[in-house]
C-alpha cells in the first residue's frame, strides 16, 4: 500500500495517556480498506477497497449511499480519494486513470485516463471545478473542467508524494522527494512560498480557511506555516525518532491539528505551540501480525468528538478528554 509498515515500533508519548477504546465504530468495509478521505463537516466519507470498489457513505446516519468502480474488473485497484470542501464531489484515482462524481446524486461527472506516468496523489476544488494531479513524472497537473485548461507544474525535481489545493482552487501545496513543499499560484505556476526540509517531504495539507500550511518529512521534522506570511507558527513536538503522517485536518477554530499515521496513531495537537494533547489508537485489521491499521483519514465531529478511517475497514469516533 502507501505506507509501508515499517513504523510500527514507534515511542508513544509517556505524558500521553493512549485512548483505545471509541465511543463508537461502524464497519464500512469488509476486510482491509486502501484509502478514505471524510468531508469537512464529517458529514460524510468515501472509502476503497479491493472488494467493494469506492463505497460512500453517510457518517450521520451510518448509511451507504453509492458504490462507484473505475472498470469491470472485479478488483478496484483505487489508491487516492478526494472529497471536496463542499462536499460537492469526489475525485477518485488508480495508478493511470481518475474519475469525477457528483455526490448529490451519484453520477459520474467524468472519466479520463492519463499519459505513462502513474498518479501519486489528488485533490478536487469545490463543485468540482478544479483538479489537481501529483505524478510520478515529478509534475503536478492543475486541470480546469469548465475550460479544459491543463497547467503542468514543473517547480518539483523528484517524485510527487503528496498535493492539496484551496477550496477555490487557487493555491496548491505540494511535497517531493526533492525536500521542498511549495506553495504556488495555479494560475501562473507562481512559487508563492518555499518550505524546505531535510529529508523527501511525505505529507501536506492546507487549512480551507486559508490560514495554516502543513508539512511534514520522512524523519522528524512537521511543521505549521502561516500561509498569509510564510513565518513557521510551530514545529510538532514529537518524541518519537522517526514519524510519517497519512492523515491530516486543522479544526474550524484554527487552534487545533489533527494527524494520523500508518502505526494505528491518532494524535491532536495545538496548533499555536506544537505540543501534543492527546492520543488514540485506532483498531487493528483482523489477523495482521503485528496488530497494525493505517489511518487513512481524520474529522472534527464537534468540539468534544473526532472521527477516524482506517485500514482495518472501520470508521472509529473518539472522545477528546483533554480540557480546551
Amino acid at each position: 500500500m502507501k505506507y509501508p509498515v515499517l513504523f510500527l515500533s514507534l515511542l508513544l508519548s509517556s505524558c500521553s495517556k493512549v485512548e483505545t477504546q471509541p465511543v463508537a465504530q461502524w464497519q464500512h468495509v469488509a476486510n482491509v480498506s486502501y484509502a478514505a478521505a471524510i468531508s469537512s463537516n464529517a458529514q460524510f466519507a468515501v472509502v476503497s477497497s479491493i472488494t467493494d470498489g469506492v463505497a460512500f457513505w453517510d457518517l450521520q446516519q451510518n448509511a451507504l449511499l453509492y458504490q462507484w468502480r473505475h472498470k469491470d474488473a472485479d478488483d478496484n485497484l483505487v489508491f487516492n480519494l478526494a472529497l471536496s470542501d463542499d462536499n460537492s464531489h469526489v475525485l477518485t484515482a488508480d495508478q493511470d486513470t481518475f474519475a469525477l462524481w457528483r455526490t448529490a446524486d451519484g453520477a459520474n461527472v467524468g472519466f479520463w485516463q492519463t499519459d505513462q506516468f502513474t498518479i501519486r496523489d489528488i485533490a478536487v476544488s469545490n463543485q468540482g471545478a478544479h483538479l489537481l494531479l501529483g505524478k510520478s513524472d515529478n509534475t503536478v497537473q492543475h486541470i480546469t473542467l469548465s475550460s479544459g485548461r491543463r497547467l503542468d507544474f514543473l517547480g518539483h525535481t523528484e517524485r510527487i508524494n503528496s498535493v492539496a489545493m484551496s477550496p477555490n482552487g487557487r493555491y496548491a501545496l505540494t511535497g517531493s522527494n526533492d525536500y521542498n513543499a511549495y506553495l504556488w499560484d495555479t494560475q501562473t505556476a507562481q512559487i508563492l512560498y518555499s518550505f524546505t526540509h531535510p529529508s523527501r517531504v511525505t505529507k501536506v495539507a492546507l487549512d480551507p480557511q486559508g490560514r495554516f500550511a502543513f508539512t511534514a518529512d520522512s524523519q522528524q521534522l512537521a511543521q505549521i506555516w502561516n500561509i498569509q506570511t510564510g513565518e513557521r507558527v510551530s514545529q510538532l513536538q514529537m518524541t518519537a525518532r522517526q514519524q510519517i503522517f497519512s492523515a491530516v485536518r486543522f479544526s474550524d477554530d484554527g487552534k487545533y491539528l489533527l494527524t494520523g499515521a500508518p502505526t494505528r496513531n491518532l494524535v491532536l495537537w495545538d496548533v499555536a505551540s506544537g505540543k501534543e494533547l492527546q492520543r488514540w489508537r485506532v483498531a487493528p485489521r483482523v489477523g495482521s501480525r503485528p496488530a497494525s491499521a493505517v489511518v487513512h483519514a481524520v474529522a472534527f465531529l464537534d468540539a468534544t468528538r473526532i472521527i477516524s478511517e482506517s485500514s482495518s475497514g472501520l470508521a472509529e469516533v473518539w472522545k477528546i478528554t483533554h480540557d480546551h
